[in-house]
């Protein structure tokens, strides 16, 4: 049985795409969360990020884990795969890439729930693993967040050079 294309998905199928060559928030597309009565994990991994150092200009890569319980809409890879490509050339900290994911994807589709962490390889001797989320205010997904918030960390991974 063949679906109808969303109205809202043009990059999916589509072979003439082209590859941002800086920060795009505008590519992310959605489509309609067809069991908006579940509460589910959508998780993304994306083991190839990266992005340049506003200072000295050197590329940083990472594993980005984007987590999210969806609401009446849903990201759609292909864009957000496009979209974290468009970093290749963003210069921001790592602590920024993450929050700036998160909260154009909280603009983009109103998740009850999301994390985003950015597990970056070592440079200069040194990891950084930034965590943010957000549960939706006024619901048990805020609560939900506070508490990973919390707790994301309590068992950390064997970091072995990555």
């Amino acid at each position: 049985m063949k679906r109808e294309k969303e109205e809202s998905i043009s990059l999916l199928g589509n072979a003439g795409t082209s590859y941002p060559d800086d920060y795009a928030p505008e590519i992310l597309e959605t489509f309609e969360n067809k069991h908006p009565e579940n509460d589910y994990f959508v998780k993304f991994n994306c083991p190839e990020f990266t992005s340049l150092c506003p200072i000295t200009g050197q590329p940083d890569f990472a594993n980005i884990v984007i987590s999210y319980v969806p609401g009446k809409r849903m990201v759609e890879s292909k864009s957000l795969k496009l979209y974290l490509f468009s970093f290749r050339n963003h210069g921001d900290f790592h602590e920024d890439c993450v929050n700036l994911i998160m909260k154009d994807l909280i603009r983009l589709m109103e998740p009850k729930y999301i994390e985003v962490w950015g597990r970056f390889t070592p440079r200069g001797g040194i990891s950084i693993d930034p965590y943010c989320n957000y549960g939706r205010p006024g619901t048990e997904w805020e609560e939900v967040a506070k508490e990973r918030l919390f707790r994301h960390d309590m068992y950390p991974e064997r970091v072995d050079n990555r």
